[in-house]
């Protein structure tokens, strides 16, 4: 990952982007196996939390099902930060636009994914929130049911309002918080008052 990561800079076009990128997450997908740790195994004919690499629209599993709704999450709450900072939602620059997808907040949300989705994902099932009961599998994919969606929105919930030092600001706020400043600082750049957007990095 680190040399992927180097290599970015040499990238003289988005194609060159997204290929580093889609090397980088399937590094990070690829590991991501060992973190999740559930702690009673499935009975016969059960859905299992077994993770094989990141798949979706549908998700064919309950880690991938998790991940999709956290994203979904995501997405909605730096959309209404974006049109809160007056700026258009779907007009992305690194995800091309494209009909009915918020682009440029999932631009957005790259920098938080494995912050508060992927975090909140994995303590759902190592903490045995959600279990292979809380999930549906159908023709269309496998889906959080009622009591899985509940129980994963409590986890999600209450990361968003954990508080952190923000490591640009220095001031202690929630992440739900930490959620608006991305959006402001972008109109900023937009608009010239900044030449750089900072980025969290919290380690």
């Amino acid at each position: 990952m680190r040399r992927a990561i180097e290599a970015i800079d040499q990238a003289d076009s988005v194609d060159q982007l997204l290929g580093a990128e889609g090397r980088i997450a399937a590094l990070y997908f690829g590991a991501f196996a060992t973190m999740v740790r559930p702690r009673a195994g499935a009975d016969d004919g059960e859905l299992t939390f077994d993770f094989a690499g990141r798949n979706r629209r549908p998700p064919r599993d309950p880690v991938n099902a998790l991940l999709s709704f956290g994203y979904a999450l995501l997405a909605k709450e730096l959309t209404v930060a974006l049109l809160a900072a007056g700026l258009d939602p779907y007009w992305g620059i690194y995800h091309r636009p494209r009909h009915g997808r918020p682009s440029l907040a999932l631009d957005l949300m790259e920098e938080f994914r494995p912050l508060l989705v992927d975090s909140a994902v994995i303590t759902a099932i190592n903490t045995g929130a959600v279990d292979p009961g809380s999930f549906e599998a159908g023709t269309s994919g496998v889906a959080l049911n009622a009591r899985g969606r509940k129980a994963f929105l409590n986890i999600y919930e209450g990361r968003m309002d954990q508080l952190m030092t923000h490591p640009v600001f220095d001031y202690r706020v929630s992440w739900r918080r930490v959620l608006t400043v991305p959006a402001q600082l972008l109109a900023r750049l937009f608009r010239g008052a900044i030449e750089e957007y900072p980025a969290i990095t919290t380690r």
